[in-house]
């Protein structure tokens, strides 16, 4: 007689092996309905569960939790895609992503090794650290993305916002700009306080004006630059450029130009972050600074498959360096 295993049950139920061992576990991962179907099926076969692979299924949930500062606020939704999609592309075959915010979670109970194999931490705040330390306590394996944190112990990768953000800046400066606007990002993230910096070091050194009406406080969503924008154009006399600390908030501004009457980048001129896959079908096309998220996000998963398989030695630690776009947004003021 033919053994029956759990791929057998999984033919016959129409659904995923993964999904047989999750249901025959108990995981609350499943369904109740799909879990009696699963049992019952199994029993009809005469199912013997064997001891050892039991004990291996039970340590493998093929889940990998991928935890975000903020989801309603802060974090871009085109950010968010991003980095989604490329996880899934870059993940080993079996493996689902579940995805969720950290200020949503509780702490002490919401995350465990019995639903998680592993996490990936998409970091923009320090505030997330307690979070990151309760993961490596319970000896969950997880990387850091996005942020730069000062523990040694664990991997991280990340990008240098405030060198990306310069180099934008010192472009506009360039192109004879001596008027500049800002609309700022979350406030609570590290990626704001950096490009934010980046904006006062560079108009400082150039000696450019910055009035306080032309400084906005933003979001990083498309609403809170097209708010801030409205303000900035409100204001008796206008900046030659606004610096958007997304590329998101920098569609939104272009926007409010469009509505008020301005001519993007005849009347002002607008620059981005993040070099969003829209931002060259943009009207203009927008000048924005390439963040390396699919590079930030493959080496933060083949960090993760190593700390999985055994094969992780040392953590690692990696900068990815951003680069400059310039496309249509930013007029040539020197003529």
């Amino acid at each position: 007689m033919e053994e029956v295993t759990i791929l057998t049950i999984a033919k016959r139920a129409n659904v995923s092996h993964t999904t047989v061992s999750r249901a025959l576990n108990d995981s609350p991962l499943v369904k109740e309905e799909t879990k009696r179907k699963i049992r019952k099926i199994a029993d009809d076969l005469g199912y013997v569960p064997n001891i050892n692979a039991k004990g291996l299924v039970e340590k493998r949930s093929f889940i990998i939790g991928i935890f975000f500062s903020e989801l309603d606020t802060g974090t871009s939704p085109s950010f968010l895609v991003d980095v989604i999609n490329r996880s899934k592309e870059a993940l080993p075959e079996g493996y689902s992503i579940s995805i969720d915010s950290i200020e949503a979670l509780d702490g002490t109970t919401a995350v465990s090794r019995h639903q998680y194999d592993g996490a990936i931490v998409v970091s923009q705040s320090v505030n997330d650290d307690a979070f990151i330390n309760m993961m490596i306590e319970r000896g969950l394996p997880v990387v850091i993305l996005n942020r730069k944190i000062a523990r040694e112990d664990v991997s991280n990768f990340t990008t240098d916002d405030y060198l990306g953000a310069r180099k934008l800046m010192e472009y506009a400066v360039r192109m004879g700009h001596k008027k500049f606007g800002l609309i700022k990002g979350a406030t609570d993230f590290v990626s704001t306080q950096d490009r934010q910096q980046a904006f006062v070091d560079v108009t400082a050194a150039s000696d450019a004006t910055v009035k306080p009406e032309w400084v906005q406080q933003g979001t990083y969503l498309p609403d809170s630059g097209y708010e801030g924008m409205r303000n900035i154009l409100g204001a008796i006399e206008t900046p030659t450029c606004v610096f958007a600390s997304n590329d998101d908030m920098a569609a939104g501004a272009v926007r409010a130009c469009q509505d008020l009457g301005y001519s993007v980048p005849d009347d002002i001129s607008i620059i981005g972050y993040d070099d969003m896959s829209y931002a060259k079908y943009l009207v203009p096309r927008l000048t924005t600074v390439r963040k390396p998220t699919d590079d930030i996000v493959q080496e933060g998963i083949d960090a993760l498959t190593k700390l999985l398989d055994g094969s992780m030695t040392d953590p690692i630690k990696k900068v990815i360096v951003p680069t400059l776009i310039v496309r249509d947004s930013v007029k040539d003021l020197r003529k």
